[in-house]
Order: C-alpha cells, then sequence, then structure tokens
C-alpha cells in the first residue's frame, strides 16, 4: 500500500497511469467531501482536469459497476493490483463532425468567406445542433 503523504502529487498520478496502461485495478482509501473515507477499489479509464485545476480520475466502481470520478488530492492510499479489468466501460460519446458539404459551389463557398465571421457561425451552429 502506498501512502500519498509520502510521495508527490506527479509520482501517485505517474502510478496510477501506469496502473491504467495496463488495465490494472487499484484499491484505494478516498476522502470524500463530506469528509468520510471510504474504500474502493476501482478501474481508471480517464484522466482529467477541472477548471479549478483540479486533477480528476474518472473509473468504473468495482462494487456498484458504476463509472465515478475521484480527486486526486483526496487519495489518502492506493494499492496497484496485478489483476486485469472486469467492469465494462461506458462508451465514448460521439464527436461531432463537421457538416458536410452537398456540391461544389458550397466547397468553393466555404473556401472563399473561411476568414469571415459568417463561415464561422455558421459551422458552430450546424456542430451545436448535432
Amino acid at each position: 500500500m502506498k501512502h500519498t503523504t509520502t510521495e508527490t502529487q506527479a509520482q501517485t498520478l505517474t502510478r496510477l497511469l501506469a496502473a491504467a496502461d495496463r488495465q490494472h485495478p487499484v484499491t484505494i482509501t478516498y476522502t470524500k467531501a463530506d469528509g468520510t473515507q471510504t474504500i474502493r477499489t476501482i478501474e481508471i479509464y480517464d484522466v482529467r482536469t477541472t477548471k479549478a485545476g483540479d486533477i480528476t480520475l474518472r473509473a468504473m466502481d468495482r462494487e456498484t459497476g458504476e463509472s465515478r470520478t475521484f480527486r486526486l488530492d483526496r487519495i489518502q492510499a492506493y494499492t496497484v493490483h496485478r489483476t486485469a479489468y472486469t467492469v465494462a466501460r461506458p462508451v465514448k460519446d460521439v464527436e461531432p463532425t463537421a457538416p458536410v458539404a452537398t456540391s461544389a459551389a458550397t466547397v468553393i463557398g466555404r473556401e472563399l468567406a473561411r476568414d469571415g465571421a459568417a463561415y464561422y457561425a455558421d459551422r458552430y451552429t450546424v456542430l451545436a445542433a448535432a
């Protein structure tokens, strides 16, 4: 068991990313926002940074089978296991695609107007509607 108080946040993140890369589950001791501690075995599938600058781990909780988000700074201790992932991941969201031109005139018109604000407004309106 590794205690996060004895290592830097970068070291903790590096080890957890290595576990995710190898698809090894991790048991964590986690302090919730209300101050209670919980022990969970998770399968990490994504790492993100919030607008506030907090590093979060998106992981599947083995106990409930649901996707959960954990802040890295609230992990008190962790153990990386050598077994494989067993919980199915959520389906990734499909990225919106750019509008498809239906004629040569549309392609030429968009290329000529690329520097104009109307081009970008039209493009983002179509992407937002998708």
